[in-house]
């Protein structure tokens, strides 16, 4: 089977599970709200073993994850565009826990189906990765966004994201976020967890915002963590290909292969802006004062240095 029948497999798949599919309501797991369909299959999240040679994105949703993965296929492929056009990001880097209503196949239905080495997302937080991953020595990349911004993003996505719960108002938002009480948990517990294992496991820890301010740079820093030596003609190239604007309009990197009963781009684009300081635009003084507050007091014990704005 050739990649564009695995994508037309995926596609048929979710338009015949499409009465099943709505907003699923969250369980947790170890007190991470996660959707339930995930929770149902979690026995065979936790129990997946890697191959060492395979690697994972982690990050907490919305926090650049998309624009990673095709910052390292590209990496891996020399470059290579069309190569990277083959399928959707979704089944060119498999979502590691993401499981669906039958027949749409799971994330490691998809990973079960590809030879190693193998390029796999996660939004897990760290002490939910599986530890197969951590034993056989993986390499791991972790991108981290300033809070504000990620909370406006991950706002947005759950409203066209017609799987997530009903995200309500941006004030109920920011209270859950908040509170860790969206989908995946805290952010805060999350950017933390990796930033403190980050050099006992060596995780490569970047910054969305470094990644805006000089994408090359932040490129040739997972170039060298992967072990690879690309050309300055290659590593431009891939600049080019990875800006937002070209991404945005990607067919293979922009999510509209997925069909409208799971992400309703009327509501709002999968790529909606990408911006640093976009935040300001929907928080009010007082909701700022609020946040910042709460904010100190959750960051208190780690030394991360967000930027909100650049």
């Amino acid at each position: 089977m050739d990649k564009k029948e695995e994508v037309m497999d995926f596609n048929e798949a979710v338009s015949k599970a499409a009465s099943a599919m709505h907003r699923f309501p969250l369980n947790e797991v170890q007190g991470v709200p996660l959707r339930n369909w995930i929770v149902q299959n979690w026995s065979s999240v936790s129990a997946f073993c890697p191959d060492p040679s395979d690697l994972l994105i982690s990050t907490y949703p919305k926090a650049g994850t998309t624009w990673i993965q095709e910052i390292v296929d590209l990496l891996l492929h020399n470059g290579d565009a069309e190569i990277c056009k083959r399928a959707p990001t979704p089944v060119r880097s498999p979502f590691l826990e993401v499981h669906f209503p039958p027949p749409v196949p799971s994330g490691l239905d998809i990973i079960k189906t590809m030879q190693p080495p193998r390029l796999i997302k996660t939004h897990l937080p760290i002490h939910l990765v599986p530890e197969g991953f951590w034993e056989n020595k993986c390499k791991v990349i972790y991108v981290a966004r300033n809070a504000k911004d990620n909370l406006i993003s991950y706002y947005h996505f759950d409203q066209m994201n017609l799987l997530q719960p009903e995200p309500g108002s941006l004030e109920e938002y920011l209270q859950k976020f908040m509170k860790g009480k969206l989908p995946w948990g805290s952010w805060y517990d999350h950017v933390k967890g990796y930033w403190k294992e980050r050099e006992k496991r060596n995780i490569l820890y970047i910054f969305f915002e470094d990644m805006k301010e000089n994408p090359r740079q932040e490129i040739v820093r997972i170039m060298q963590y992967l072990g690879l030596l690309l050309s300055d003609d290659i590593i431009d190239k891939i600049v080019e290909l990875t800006s937002f604007n070209v991404m945005k309009e990607n067919p293979m990197a922009n999510y509209t292969s997925i069909p409208k009963v799971i992400f309703d781009h009327s509501i709002s684009p999968f790529m909606r802006k990408g911006d640093v300081g976009d935040w300001a635009n929907y928080f009010t003084p007082a909701q700022t004062q609020t946040f910042d507050k709460d904010y100190a007091r959750q960051m208190a014990d780690v030394d991360i240095l967000f930027r909100t704005g650049l």
